[in-house]
């Protein structure tokens, strides 16, 4: 199962009470998203690395942090090759996955550290919103990683319930935080995706199992999150790939080229849809 907090947006415009306001200069934060999703994992530490000497007690930069070091993983896990999440025996099966243990020490000591400076911040002002979405990051990211990674199910199911009530909030603040759909937009397609008996078991507040809802939902986090579009777009992709919806995959793959040229997978996944596509075309001709 996953939650996959997962973690793009960098270039979007910022949203206020529902209407689009001018994009703010870059911070810092998103200057390490954008090097996240090139898969520059060194460079977008080194802007971490920076800012954390100026705001030590910022949540978000560990927050981001967290994430850095999930994608890593990821990254050599190839877990975020398309072709994963269309296959769910590779979603699923324990046995294929070897967990680096550094990895997961520091995953979990910066996701800590990112909770412990947000509930401060949130004891002093509960109407924070870098600090919820700081909270929200977290325990996405150790989510995704329980899930993806160690295919702990319960301890997943779990953390997604605390996840799911963070990005609640963050969407009851105004204005909301759109990229908050992102957890709410995965967690419908997975349980849409699972068969009658495991969605008897398994059961969330507020959530139908809708895939529709789920693409409805995603699609808001490209149109106006901050740091999570590419994000959405990636699953979007995914979601079309196991949907069998080829072309649209294809053209959202290829967005995420433009926007991140150095990104190697894209190019990869691109090139695997394209010959996709061109094999289905044949067998309906």
């Amino acid at each position: 199962m996953i939650h996959v907090i997962s973690i793009l947006g960098i270039l979007s415009a910022a949203v206020a009470a529902g209407q689009m306001a001018a994009a703010p200069p870059p911070t810092a934060i998103d200057r390490a998203f954008h090097r996240l999703y090139n898969y520059d994992f060194a460079g977008a530490h080194a802007i971490l690395d920076e800012e954390m000497l100026r705001h030590p007690e910022d949540p978000m930069i560990y927050a981001v942090r967290g994430a850095a070091y999930l994608f890593s993983e990821f990254d050599r896990l190839k877990i975020l090759e398309l072709d994963f999440f269309a296959d769910n025996d590779q979603v699923t099966d324990r046995k294929k996955l070897k967990p680096d243990p550094k990895a997961r020490e520091q995953l979990f000591k910066v996701t800590g550290e990112a909770r412990k400076r947000a509930l401060a911040r949130l004891a002093v002002n509960p109407n924070d919103h870098d600090a919820m979405f700081a909270l929200c990051t977290a325990a996405g990211t150790e989510t995704d990683y329980m899930g993806l990674v160690e295919k702990r199910y319960f301890k997943t199911y779990s953390l997604s319930k605390e996840s799911q009530l963070y990005a609640r909030k963050l969407l009851a603040m105004n204005p909301p935080f759109y990229d908050a759909y992102l957890t709410l937009g995965t967690v419908e397609y997975v349980v849409g995706s699972l068969n009658f008996f495991f969605r008897l078991f398994i059961r969330f507040d507020q959530i139908e199992g809708s895939k529709q809802k789920a693409i409805e939902e995603l699609k808001k986090v490209v149109d106006h999150g901050r740091y999570f579009p590419p994000f959405a777009k990636t699953l979007l992709a995914a979601i079309y790939l196991r949907e069998k919806q080829l072309q649209q995959a294809l053209t959202i793959m290829k967005e995420l080229e433009r926007e991140f040229p150095e990104n190697p997978l894209v190019k990869k996944e691109i090139k695997r849809a394209a010959e996709m596509l061109n094999r289905s075309k044949r067998s309906n001709e």
